[in-house]
């Protein structure tokens, strides 16, 4: 599945997205995987309620089920008028 990051999330990573392999079941689960990978994983999901996610372009939560899944894109809350 394609992962996407954007804004500060993409900052912290260091990139725009990446093509993983994943036995996660839900986001969570795969926010776990990631932050388990490198530090600048775990810095970048250190915190989830500054996080938003969407899974193949629809907003959820972090308890959205993956299977199926083509996309899953991790952004800071949207703002501004």
């Amino acid at each position: 599945m394609d992962v996407l990051y954007f804004a500060w999330v993409r900052e912290r990573i260091g990139l725009p997205k990446e093509r993983i392999e994943t036995q996660a079941a839900t986001v969570a689960e795969l926010v776990e995987e990631l932050r388990a990978r490198e530090d600048r994983y775990a810095a970048a999901f250190a915190d989830l309620s500054a996080l938003r996610v969407a899974v193949d372009q629809e907003l959820t939560d972090f308890s959205a089920p993956l299977a199926g899944a083509r996309e899953v894109a991790f952004f800071p809350p949207m703002t501004g008028g």
